[in-house]
């Protein structure tokens, strides 16, 4: 399927948005994360590796292409450590438009616990957001994490990534920064309700009602 082409400066404009949302609700910090959107069917914007995220501005995002080859860039500055995880995502779906790797605190706590990600206690979750695959443990940045996101992420717009942090994507950057904030919800009311009794679920007839509802990722 042929992809529109998007506008550099307005894409970089999302990414800085975004980037900025992130840092001021702890979902990433320092350097850690990176944010990606595709431009068209050959060239994709990504954030850089090792850049201090609050210095982000829209002349440090560069443009790759598929093979994730520089196309377009600012000195030295290379891509993110995590490229190869956001260009396995892209071939492995058409339909997605941008790629968002965060730390979220309390989901990336579920994987360090060893916990599966709480998908019954909140409708949004099950409505709006979907399962959250939750993979085993690879080495940031190498090959090996990037192929263990290829099967999860052809039926998942989120996945949690074992002691390390999480993956969201969507048709838009919008769309996959309301799922990473959707699933962080999910998981720091889990911690709460843990904190304070026994946690109760959402009735299983309503859960089976809210599966079936076609997901909306950003209802009005």
């Amino acid at each position: 399927m042929k992809k529109s082409r998007k506008s550099i400066k307005a894409s970089r404009k999302q990414i800085i948005y975004t980037n900025q949302v992130c840092v001021e609700n702890s979902l990433i910090r320092s350097s850690d994360g990176n944010i990606s959107i595709r431009l068209d069917e050959n060239r994709i914007l990504i954030t850089p590796s090792s850049l201090y995220k609050r210095r982000l501005k829209a002349k440090h995002i560069l443009v790759i292409n598929g093979m994730g080859e520089i196309v377009r860039g600012k000195g030295q500055l290379q891509p993110s450590s995590e490229m190869l995880m956001h260009l396995e995502a892209y071939r492995q779906r058409e339909d997605i438009g941008a790629v968002l790797h965060a730390h979220p605190p309390y989901s990336t706590a579920l994987t360090l616990a060893g916990i599966p990600f709480p998908e019954n206690i909140v409708p949004e979750v099950l409505a709006l957001l979907g399962p959250v695959a939750t993979i085993p443990y690879a080495v940031p940045g190498t090959q090996a994490l990037a192929q263990s996101i290829s099967e999860p992420i052809r039926s998942h717009n989120a996945v949690l990534l074992s002691n390390h942090g999480s993956l969201t994507v969507g048709k838009s950057l919008e769309e996959a920064l309301s799922a990473l904030e959707r699933m962080e919800f999910a998981a720091q009311l889990y911690y709460l309700a843990n904190n304070l009794g026994k946690i109760i679920p959402l009735p299983e007839d309503e859960i089976r009602r809210l599966k079936r509802l076609p997901q909306s990722p950003n209802p009005t």
